[in-house]
């Protein structure tokens, strides 16, 4: 290509990179993530899922419905009674909040927890 017929953003990129602007940018000379793997289509949600720390996106009823499946991972981390009743308490209002219809989304009936049986459940856990 000719000087001429150069582009004006050839031209701003060539100019640029003269005067050193291209230098020392993060990630030079690091491979691209991910460059060469299985194109998923997701990748973008995903990514966004990890740098937010985020484990769950969806309607406020299966997340829930998804917590209370997943409260012994939570709990077995807690050293005392307490917390873990104050931990189910939390929830189950979150669930009735759900079933009351104050939160937006599908309509899923997400039940609520034992409070003593939960408790017995972390008992048994924390002493295996």
């Amino acid at each position: 290509m000719t000087d001429r017929h150069e582009l004006r953003v050839d031209k701003q990129i060539r100019e640029a990179e003269e005067r050193g602007e291209f230098a020392n940018l993060p990630g030079a000379g690091k491979p691209i993530p991910n460059l060469g793997t299985h194109y998923d289509e997701n990748w973008w949600v995903r990514e966004y899922m990890r740098r937010e720390k985020l484990s769950f996106v969806g309607p406020p009823a299966l997340a829930l419905r998804k917590e209370r499946e997943d409260i012994m991972d939570v709990l077995v981390k807690e050293h005392s009674e307490r917390a873990v009743r104050e931990i189910v308490a939390e929830l189950n209002a979150r669930i009735l909040e759900v079933r009351r219809g104050a939160v937006e989304g599908p309509s899923i009936v997400v039940g609520t927890l034992d409070e003593d049986e939960t408790v017995a459940r972390w008992r048994a856990a924390r002493a295996a």
